[in-house]
């Protein structure tokens, strides 16, 4: 463990390889044709009808209703029944009254021609151009619109039309991305791969999806057995069920003649404890529930299957987003979009057994009670509703406090944050409101978004006057995920204190697993390997994503068990730990483990073809079983299709790197820095690319542009140091340490740099800090401790 010893800082260290730019599993999607028309309603040829396409264990909603007609008519008044459509007079609720709408630089006309529905915009060549409407999507607060090319895309327009009323702001057309241009070259224009239905949306807009991704054509065939989310969506192909009803509907036959049914939950008892004023008890839950069935779509996930079917947990189809910076506060509260299935995840209520129709319609999906009135349903308001709980007075209307700005369980513990300009979305995670964690760590907190013009503190210290100082609430890793993305030392023991606490939520645990990594250690290690047993298959994942680098050994041996875990996440995971693991020398059941968790993880990737990220995914896998031309073949077809997918470029360039065809590395390289020029990583490969050819002016120029378009990547500054102390510019290199390090001040390499360059000058005062440190960071490494002892000493 630890930092290498003082070995020197040679250039020629640094520039035998490049890692390669791994991108994340992508979300791929899914069956019926895109282009068939429907038409708006239950019956003949509209919504819940099934499509001629689709195999036949599906019935169609509309095969439904004589047996089930209150959940039909409540299903059918849902956004689930209107969440996609063929656009037409029926359905579209925009305005195409010839309105032209303008945007940054960018604008489009929205007119009719005829019975069609059109749009004049600008396309990804740049050049105007009118383009046919062929399907609505969605329906309140907003509604989108649908283009479908020639090659099977359909790819939503990134003007909305907004269907609040107009006294609500409502009745016109925005753009998704107000504060940002979009030109043709942006990665988000609409006609590129991040705005793609078959990818991005279908899965979770209509029934029994099927992506039908060519990739030998680059073209799609999409599929579906409903245009919308229908019955099917959730409980599963319906035929064997429409055939046990008509049989006379027996009892005694499991699953009432589904293939498939969400684990049945125990009867719980929600009775209110007139001492808590909450439920007294909790109740068992059981894998692939039915909050696994609502996390398929309501979840931030990759697909690396299309054969889900209710009762199994989403990771045997998905792969869930872990609680990473970017996409959600260090608290875990909700900050990109997300959706609910995290945030509910992390909630005590979850941890009791709370699914999601105990609040919800389950056809509907309306609450089942006004507002805050369905926390009524376990949590007794005698104790709750009141100033005692909430330290606010009960408002009325006409009151000093309006009633609309009376604070109630859902706005202290379910804080909304908007999304897509008007969409306002409640945060799922049901926490106790932390304003002191926002003085501290500068997270949101309730109190202070409704209270605007106070300040954090002011509601921190209203809140301990209320509940006193401990009531901290469930999640309790705020501190130690916050220290840890600082690169703190003093995060290891909080994060090692949590990945051993029960308690903790399964996806804030594969979270802290994940951040344990900034600090190896034995401990750390200890902590990672117990990680690969835990019970939740998350956790697991986390855990075999930590042995990367590790030796093939060391990973065989802890990782290999996971090849037959009983969650596909799992064994996915562990495929891509092992793919450099030999056939020869094992035994028949390893082999035929090892083959088979190979082979769904190289379809898994080859699912997601049509997206960079599923091509980096398998060229590395293929690369890593010493396939090289394949892996290329698969780096070079995804730039084809993507040709700014810049962390393919660097893939390639590194692989030609390792078969000694520098000079095309070179030029693919300038190529993605040509498409790309603000890209970081592309910049970064072709400094050391040149700094293998010797042309060191050149790459230290490079290398600096790398680190001045991405400030936040260390890796990015320290390489750049090393290369200007390589090339006799020590005074240059001490600059970029000292700047590098005053934005991260735990990097342990740039900590070693610094320390090296004070012990050359014989700085006693300035290398004692650094030393202890590093010690800190490396706590393993006796020569660092003897050091940082040794520098102590007066």
């Amino acid at each position: 463990m630890g930092l290498p010893r003082f070995a020197g800082t040679v250039l020629a260290a640094l520039t035998a390889g490049i890692s390669a730019a791994l991108l994340v599993l992508a979300v791929g999607l899914a069956r019926g044709d895109a282009a068939r028309p429907h038409a708006a309603g239950l019956g003949p040829g509209g919504v819940g009808t099934l499509a001629s396409a689709l195999a036949t264990d599906h019935v169609g909603s509309s095969a439904c209703t004589s047996c089930h007609a209150g959940e039909a008519k409540a299903w059918l008044a849902s956004q689930h029944a209107q969440a996609m459509t063929l656009a037409g007079p029926e359905t579209v609720r925009g305005d195409f009254s010839d309105v032209t709408v303008e945007h940054r630089g960018s604008k489009a006309r929205f007119f009719r021609d005829g019975p069609r529905y059109r749009v004049e915009t600008e396309g990804r060549d740049g050049k105007t151009a009118a383009f046919d409407v062929t399907h609505t999507f969605g329906v309140e607060p907003l509604q989108q619109y649908l283009v479908t090319f020639p090659d099977g895309r359909l790819q939503a327009l990134p003007f909305a039309y907004d269907t609040r009323p107009k006294d609500a702001g409502g009745q016109r057309w925005f753009h998704l991305y107000p504060d940002q241009p979009m030109p043709a070259s942006d990665p988000l224009h609409w006609t590129r791969s991040q705005q793609n239905w078959n990818f991005m949306c279908a899965e979770c807009h209509s029934t029994a999806v099927r992506k039908g991704y060519d990739a030998a054509s680059d073209t799609f065939h999409t599929t579906f057995s409903e245009i919308s989310v229908g019955c099917e969506s959730c409980h599963g192909a319906g035929a064997g069920h429409a055939a046990w009803a008509a049989k006379g509907a027996d009892p005694k036959v499991a699953g009432k003649g589904f293939a498939a049914v969400a684990a049945p939950r125990p009867t719980p008892d929600w009775t209110p404890d007139p001492l808590t004023g909450s439920p007294a008890h909790g109740v068992a839950r059981l894998p692939g529930d039915e909050v696994e069935t609502c996390a398929r779509c309501h979840a931030r996930r990759g697909t690396f299957s299309q054969d889900w079917h209710p009762g199994r947990p989403l990771t045997d189809t998905h792969m869930p987003a872990l609680l990473s910076e970017g996409l959600f506060e260090d608290d875990g509260q909700m900050r990109d979009e997300v959706f609910n299935d995290h945030s509910f995840k992390q909630s005590l209520m979850y941890a009791k057994g709370v699914v999601c129709s105990d609040c919800h319609d389950p056809h509907s999906a309306k609450l089942k009670a006004d507002g805050a009135q369905v926390c009524a349903q376990c949590h007794l308001p005698a104790r709750f509703a009141t100033p005692a709980h909430t330290g606010h007075p009960p408002g009325k209307s006409g009151d000093k406090v309006p009633a609309e700005k009376t604070p109630d369980c859902m706005s202290c513990h379910m804080p909304a944050r908007t999304y897509m300009v008007v969409d306002p979305r409640h945060d799922h995670s049901f926490r106790v409101p932390r304003p002191d964690l926002s003085v501290a760590l500068g997270t949101p907190n309730a109190c202070t978004d409704c209270h605007k013009d106070k300040p954090a503190s002011w509601a921190a210290e209203a809140v301990e006057r209320w509940h006193g100082p401990n009531r901290k609430g469930h999640q309790t890793w705020a501190e130690a995920v916050h220290r840890a993305r600082a690169g703190e030392p003093a995060a290891r023991d909080m994060l090692l204190k949590l990945a051993a606490e029960p308690a903790v939520p399964g996806i804030a645990k594969a979270t802290i697993i994940g951040e344990l990594q900034r600090f190896p250690s034995l401990a750390t290690e200890t902590a990672t390997t117990k990680a690969l047993a835990d019970p939740d298959p998350m956790v697991r994942v986390a855990a075999l994503r930590s042995l990367a680098g590790a030796p093939l050994e060391t990973r065989w041996r802890r990782a290999s068990d996971l090849l037959a875990d009983p969650v596909a996440a799992v064994r996915l995971e562990a495929a891509s730990a092992l793919a450099d693991q030999p056939l020869a020398g094992l035994s028949e059941s390893e082999k035929a483990r090892l083959e088979a968790a190979f082979a769904a993880y190289e379809a898994a990737q080859r699912l997601n073809a049509d997206r960079p990220e599923g091509r980096a995914n398998l060229a590395t896998f293929l690369l890593r079983r010493g396939q090289p031309a394949a892996a290329e073949a698969q780096l070079r077809a995804g730039l084809a299709r993507e040709p700014e997918a810049t962390p393919l470029a660097v893939n390639l360039a590194d692989l030609y790197r390792a078969q000694g065809r520098e000079a095309e590395a070179e030029q693919v390289l300038r190529q993605a820095i040509a498409l790309a020029p603000r890209a970081a990583a592309p910049r970064h490969a072709l400094g050391l690319s040149l700094a293998r050819q010797r042309r060191y002016p050149e790459a230290v120029e490079q290398l600096a542009a790398a680190a001045t378009l991405a400030p936040d990547d260390a890796q990015y500054a320290y390489v750049q140091a090393v290369a200007l102390q390589s090339t006799g510019q020590p005074a240059a290199a001490q600059r970029v340490v000292a700047d590098a390090l005053a934005r991260h001040p735990y990097d342990p390499q740039l900590l070693m740099l610094a320390l090296q360059d004070a012990l050359q000058a014989r700085d006693a005062a300035r290398a004692a800090p650094l030393a202890q440190k590093l010690s800190q960071m490396t706590p393993d490494d006796p020569e660092i401790a003897r050091l940082a002892a040794r520098l102590r000493r007066p």
